[in-house]
C-alpha cells in the first residue's frame, strides 16, 4: 500500500499540474510534511488524505490501491 499512495500521489499531482507546495497549502500543512507522504518516509493521517482525495478527484481507496478507478463518483 506504502508504495501504491507515493506513486499515485505523484500522478496525481502532476496529472492536476500542481505543485508539492499548492497541495500542501490546501492541505493546510508544510511543503516538507507533504513531500513525507510522496516518498513515503510519513504516511498522513486520514483528515489530510481525505483533503488530497478531494483535491485531486479521486477516492482515497484510488490513492491506497484498493481500486484502479480515479473517477470518485463510480
Amino acid at each position: 500500500m506504502r508504495e501504491k499512495l507515493s506513486e499515485r500521489l505523484k500522478e496525481c499531482r502532476k496529472e492536476a499540474g500542481l505543485t508539492q507546495w499548492e497541495v500542501a497549502v490546501y492541505c493546510d500543512i508544510t511543503e516538507k510534511t507533504y513531500q513525507n507522504y510522496e516518498l513515503m518516509t510519513r504516511e498522513p493521517k486520514i483528515e489530510i488524505l481525505m483533503r488530497i482525495a478531494d483535491k485531486f478527484g479521486v477516492s482515497i481507496d484510488y490513492l491506497v490501491g484498493r481500486t484502479n478507478v480515479k473517477d470518485v463518483n463510480r
